[in-house]
C-alpha cells in the first residue's frame, strides 16, 4: 500500500524514486511516499533494502536515478536551503578536539549565523536533550549515548523542520536505547518536527512512530504503510501493554510478507 502523493500538507513527498548506482546495484524501484508535516515515520526493511538511501535522498546528498522528490513550497528537485533538514547519522561523527557546545554550534558556523544568536540556540538544543551541563566537555568524556545526543542536538540546533535519523541507536546496549527512545519521543511531542526514522527493529519502530513504512528486499518498495494510534506520551507503560504488543505483531507479519517478495535483483 503507498501514499497519496504530493499534498499541501507534505513536508516531503517521492514520486517514483528509483535509485540505480553506478556499480549496477538497483537500491530503490519506484518508490511512492507522502510524509506530512508534524508525522514520526519509521522506515522498517531488511539490510540492503534501500531505507538509508530513501533518507539520504531526501536529504539532498544524492540525487534519484528517476523519479522526483518534492518539498513544500518548492518544485520537484528545486534546490533547498540546507538548513531546513536536520541529519542524525549511525555514528555520532562528532570532532573529537571540540568541545560539545562547538560541535552542536557547527551547522550556524557554517551558515554563518551571528556568534551571539548561535549561542543561545546551542544552550536551548542542549537542555532540549538533557546536557546542558556538559557544554564544555569534550566527546571522549562521554557515553556513548552521551554522544548520540550531542549529534541530536546538532540536528536539532538549526530548528530544522525535518530530521532525518538513520538507525542512531543501532549500536547502544538496550538499556540505553530505551532511554534514548523515551527521550526521542518526548523531545518530538514536544517540538513538534517532523522525523523521519530509519530502523531494522520492529519494537522501536512501534514504540516511536505515528506510522510505519514497510520496505521489500533490494530494489527497495514500500510494501505496507502503517498507523500507530497509541497515544502520547508513550512510557514503559505502553511498552509492556497488549496495545504494543498488538501493534508489533501486525507490523512483524507485515515485515514478514515483504520479505517473501524477492523483487527484481539486478
Amino acid at each position: 500500500m503507498t501514499l497519496a502523493l504530493p499534498t499541501d500538507q507534505s513536508v516531503v513527498a517521492l514520486e517514483g524514486v528509483t535509485k540505480h548506482f553506478a556499480s549496477g546495484t538497483l537500491a530503490l524501484a519506484g518508490v511512492d511516499l507522502a510524509i506530512a508535516g508534524g508525522e514520526f515515520v519509521s522506515i522498517l526493511g531488511p539490510s540492503g533494502c534501500g531505507k538509508s538511501t530513501a533518507l539520504r535522498l531526501i536529504a539532498g546528498l544524492g540525487e534519484p536515478t528517476a523519479g522526483a522528490i518534492s518539498w513544500r513550497g518548492t518544485k520537484p528537485g528545486a534546490p533547498r536551503n540546507g538548513l531546513d533538514v536536520g541529519f542524525v547519522f549511525q555514528e555520532p561523527t562528532l570532532m573529537p578536539w571540540a568541545t560539545v557546545a562547538r560541535n552542536v554550534g557547527l551547522p550556524l558556523a557554517l551558515a554563518g549565523v551571528a556568534p551571539d544568536i548561535a549561542g543561545k540556540r546551542v544552550a536551548q538544543a542542549l537542555e532540549r536533550v538533557g546536557l546542558g551541563q556538559f557544554r564544555d566537555a569534550y566527546p571522549r568524556e562521554l557515553s556513548g549515548g552521551m554522544k548520540m545526543r550531542v549529534a541530536i542536538a546538532r540536528a536539532l540546533v538549526t530548528d530544522a523542520p525535518l530530521l532525518l535519523m538513520d538507525e542512531p541507536f543501532a549500536a547502544l546496549d538496550e538499556i540505553t536505547r530505551f532511554k534514548l527512545n523515551d527521550d526521542l519521543i518526548a523531545l518530538w511531542h514536544a517540538v513538534g518536527n517532523t522525523v523521519v526514522f530509519v530502523t531494522h527493529s520492529v519494537f522501536e519502530s512501534v514504540y516511536l512512530s505515528s506510522r510505519i513504512v514497510v520496505m521489500t528486499p533490494r530494489p527497495g518498495r514500500v510494501h505496507a504503510d502503517l498507523a500507530i494510534d497509541a497515544p502520547l506520551p508513550r512510557d514503559e507503560s505502553f511498552r509492556t501493554s497488549a496495545e504494543y504488543a498488538g501493534y508489533c505483531r501486525t507490523v512483524s507479519q507485515a515485515l514478514a510478507r515483504a520479505m517473501a517478495q524477492t523483487g527484481d535483483r539486478p
